[in-house]
Order: structure tokens, then C-alpha cells, then sequence
């Protein structure tokens, strides 16, 4: 893990200072970029967004969907936490938290927008920064591509249905066109587009050369994202700082849970930890790339929606080291 990426979470938060700073002194630019949308896609936002998926979709290597009889157990595991788990707690600690615990403290319209975007990021399961996890925590490489791959192709056909079923379930209107836009623009073209550089590249060597090359236009897309979003909230987050933090609380508490639950069930299942780790660390962690992208789509540039997907990126990468931490320490306890 290089020296940025071990310290995104600075990165990130330097980013939300200086969007707040640009909202402020420079309104009109961070509006001018708001405006240029095209089927309520915004394209500045597209680009960032396809700067920061497509390297990692290089990464996705199909030959691994043949490997699905090694170790079923884990993947079993990585899929039921992933799609038949995570989503469905991560919207219900969202509304426990925005509809019960701090109703007080949040008018009920941002509410509902910080429950979608708690709702984005729970249904989309971590990508690339899972290979870093599991590097980490002397995870399996080759299984955890598998993994990766096998979250990617069920993402293209389940994560919009998922998605309106869950805000349909807490009353958000769903603008089904844009959500179908949205997976499509952000997943299955930068899958597709993956796929053919994987195959004119041919060789591992050249892939690998290739995302060396292309990761750092991942993580600039993603802090200059973080900017043009803090930038459109910068008044709000001035006026109300402490909403960060309870955007923060359902998180959290949803990192830890999960990790919980698919941690012990591999461990239950007698799964060996080179892969118990990464199965475990793929479901806590977030597509936030995703996340941000549909968020942005679906209610905009200024919303409390892309706001919660934003909040995930900058809790992301503490709480993540803290569990490659604990599942190291406790790596004697697996068979």
C-alpha cells in the first residue's frame, strides 16, 4: 500500500476543506459545473467518475468466474453478505438513526436524502481497494479475484433492482430510467471497456503495467469528486458541521457489524484465513466510486444524497485499517 493511498483519508479530508472554501468563495464556478447535465447525468462528474471505475475494472479478470468450485464457502459467504445482507441492515441502521435517533436533529426532507445515499453505499460492494485489504492481511490473491469478479457481474444485473426495492421500501421516489442509466454508464460500460484492455493487452505483465500507469487518474478522480461535492454543500456544512459526524454513525456501526458476521462465519465454516480475511473485508468495504456516481444522478450534485456517499469515502479508510488489524492479530485462531 503506497504512502497515499495509506493516507486517503487525509487526502479526502483536505478535499472537503478545500470544496468548502471554493463553494464559498467561488459560488459560480461549483454552479457552472452543476449545470452541465445531460439526461441528469452531469458529464464533469462522469468523467471523474469513469477516471476512477475504469481502472479498477481492468483489474477484473473472467477467467476467474471458473474457479468457483475452490473454496465455495467463502465466496458463499462474500455473496449472502454482500447482496442478501449488507444492504438490507445498512438501510434499516439508516432509518433507526435519521427517522429515530437523531429525528430531532435533522429536518425529515436531509433525512431522507442521507437515508438514499446510506442506501447507495450499503448495495455496493468494495472493488478495487479490496485487493489492498487483502494484500494486507496475506489474503489469497487469486481468490480474491474471484471474488471481485464474481461481485462485478452479479453488481451489473442486481444492484439497480436492489436499490429501488430498498428506497421504495423508505419512500424515496426512484427515477427508474436514471438509476438504469446510472449502472450501465458507471458499471457495465466500464466493465466492458475493461474487458477489451485486458484482451489487447494480453499478457498479466502489461495489465499490471497498465493500472500502474492509470491508478493515480483513479485517485485524483476521486479527490477532485470530493471537491465539486463539498463545494455545491459548502453553506450547509459551515452552517452545520455536526451533520458529518451522524452521517458517520450508521458507518460505522455497519463496518464493524458486517465485518463481524462474515468473519465468524468463516471462522465457523473452518474457511483458511488467506481467504476468511478477504471475504470478510470485501463486504465491509464500499464501491464508494459507485455510490457517489449514482447518488449524483439520481438527486443531483447538491444533494444530501451524494453528501452520505462522500461521508463513506472519508470513514472508509481508518475503519478498514483497524479491521486488516484485527484480522491479522486473530489469524492464529483459523485451522
Amino acid at each position: 500500500m503506497s504512502g497515499f493511498e495509506r493516507y486517503l483519508t487525509v487526502w479526502v479530508g483536505l478535499a472537503m476543506a478545500a470544496g468548502v472554501m471554493l463553494g464559498l468563495v467561488a459560488p459560480g464556478l461549483i454552479a457552472a459545473i452543476a449545470a452541465a447535465e445531460v439526461a441528469r447525468v452531469n458529464l464533469v462528474v462522469a468523467v471523474l467518475i469513469w477516471a476512477m471505475v475504469y481502472p479498477m475494472m481492468v483489474g477484473v479478470d473472467p477467467t476467474s468466474l471458473g474457479q468457483v468450485a475452490r473454496q465455495p464457502r467463502g465466496l458463499a459467504i462474500t455473496l449472502v453478505v454482500n447482496w442478501l445482507i449488507k444492504p438490507f441492515s445498512m438501510a434499516a441502521l439508516a432509518v433507526l438513526f435519521f427517522e429515530g435517533v437523531f429525528a430531532d436533529l435533522i429536518a425529515p426532507a436531509d433525512a431522507q436524502q442521507y437515508i438514499a445515499g446510506l442506501i447507495l453505499l450499503g448495495a455496493a460492494p468494495c472493488t478495487a481497494m479490496v485487493f489492498v485489504w487483502s494484500q494486507l492481511t496475506k489474503g489469497d490473491e487469486s481468490y480474491t479475484l474471484l471474488q471481485v469478479s464474481v461481485n462485478d457481474v452479479v453488481m451489473v444485473f442486481a444492484f439497480a433492482p436492489l436499490v429501488a426495492f430498498l428506497l421504495g421500501v423508505t419512500d424515496i421516489v426512484v427515477p427508474w430510467e436514471t438509476l438504469v442509466l446510472s449502472v450501465l454508464l458507471f458499471v457495465a460500460l466500464p466493465l466492458a471497456a475493461g474487458l477489451l484492455t485486458r484482451r489487447r493487452l494480453g499478457s498479466e505483465a502489461r495489465i499490471a503495467a497498465f493500472q500502474g500507469r492509470v491508478k493515480p487518474w483513479s485517485i485524483l478522480g476521486l479527490i477532485a469528486t470530493v471537491v465539486i461535492l463539498f463545494g455545491l454543500q459548502g453553506r450547509v456544512i459551515v452552517e452545520r458541521p455536526m451533520v458529518i459526524g451522524l452521517i458517520a454513525v450508521p458507518i460505522i456501526l455497519q463496518s464493524y457489524g458486517i465485518f463481524a458476521v462474515a468473519y465468524a462465519a468463516a471462522w465457523l465454516l473452518k474457511v483458511p484465513h488467506r481467504i476468511a480475511a478477504p471475504c470478510a473485508l470485501i463486504g465491509t468495504s464500499n464501491f464508494f466510486e459507485l455510490a457517489v456516481a449514482v447518488a449524483i444522478s439520481l438527486f443531483g450534485l447538491n444533494s444530501g444524497a451524494a453528501l452520505a456517499t462522500v461521508v463513506g469515502v472519508l470513514v472508509e479508510v481508518p475503519v478498514m485499517l483497524s479491521l486488516v488489524a484485527l484480522a491479522n492479530r486473530t489469524r492464529a485462531r483459523f485451522t
